[in-house]
């Protein structure tokens, strides 16, 4: 075993052929497959394919992580180590998978700065006004994309208030101009951020 280890590390460690993404992608198969400890092979293979990532991408910061997005697909994962390391040597299903689990992890990245660059400017134009903890819960909650409407009983069951105290943090924010009422009324006033 030592001696497998030795050889990849100097693999990992050597300018080759391979192209960077691929590298990463065998390296990561190559640890977990090699599985020298008894624990945290797999937690290794994940860091070991992220440093050969960092290096592809020539920049000390990475605005994705592959980790998290492995940990997300996880039985996938799995299923697809099985059938790589049960099958041929044949390594093609594990490069597609892992490339199409990289561009995914890219995307969530890019869904995630798009969320940050579209709230900025509301908490920056906000960032005077003084607001309490239900206030910027509920509010950080809309600009993320709250599904189905937010009406005073919804308010009060996310933010676990009283349905008096709930209007009131509504009808302090609509004075504001932070909020508006959505088209209707009754019971079924709902409320969403004005800008």
């Amino acid at each position: 075993m030592a001696a497998q280890v030795s050889r990849f590390l100097d693999w990992v460690n050597a300018t080759t052929s391979e192209p960077a993404l691929i590298k990463a992608g065998l390296a990561h198969l190559w640890w977990v497959t090699l599985h020298p400890f008894d624990d945290g092979n797999g937690r290794i293979a994940r860091a070991v394919g992220d440093l050969l990532l960092a290096r592809a991408d020539g920049s000390p910061q990475r605005f994705y992580s592959l980790s998290a997005q492995i940990q997300c697909e996880r039985k996938a994962y799995y299923d697809v180590l099985e059938s790589t390391q049960k099958g041929t040597l044949d390594v093609t299903n594990w490069l597609a998978w892992f490339l199409g689990t990289l561009q995914r992890a890219v995307g969530s990245a890019q869904h995630t700065l798009d969320g940050v660059l579209t709230k900025a400017p509301f908490w920056q134009r906000w960032a005077a006004t003084p607001l309490n903890e239900r206030q910027v819960k509920l509010l950080n909650q809309l600009l993320d994309g709250f599904q189905g409407k937010l009406t005073s009983s919804r308010w009060g069951a996310i933010a676990h208030c009283s349905p008096d105290t709930a209007l009131r943090d509504i009808n302090a924010l609509i004075a504001l101009g932070v909020l508006r009422k959505t088209p209707g009324g009754g019971r079924s006033t709902a409320y969403e951020v004005s800008d």
